[in-house]
């Protein structure tokens, strides 16, 4: 079957990102198709990268872009909701190097809520947290 995971809560204080990312790596175990992950509301704040958990913490956010690296699964950010809780994406392109001065992390990427449409249409079921 095909998922789209509708993730609409923190990185930290609620448990609903990191019941996410463990029914996502579920998922991926039972060869499943997870077609996207689309971060919603409180959910972008998933992909700011000025968060630093403590050592002795899961890092959620590093967590999130190993399932992209590993997987290709792709990591949809609501732009609007985005810009309201201060997430930006800027990258410059300087000595040929893209230098990121923005605070969106790697591997996540902007989009409207016509991708979570279009997601939702061809995809089985789409799951919330």
């Amino acid at each position: 079957m095909n998922y789209t995971i509708l993730v609409t809560g923190a990185a930290y204080g609620t448990q609903n990102a990191s019941t996410a990312f463990l029914f996502c790596k579920s998922l991926l175990k039972t060869n499943n198709i997870l077609y996207s992950v689309f971060f919603y509301c409180d959910g972008v704040l998933n992909a700011n990268s000025m968060i630093t958990p403590a050592i002795d913490e899961f890092n959620l956010i590093e967590a999130w872009q190993k399932l992209n690296k590993k997987h290709k699964v792709k990591l949809y950010v609501c732009n609007s909701a985005a810009l309201r809780r201060g997430i930006i994406e800027d990258e410059k392109l300087l000595n040929n190097k893209n230098v990121k001065t923005g605070n969106l992390a790697f591997f996540f990427q902007l989009s409207s809520l016509i991708e979570l449409a279009h997601s939702i249409k061809i995809c089985d079921r789409i799951i919330q947290f």
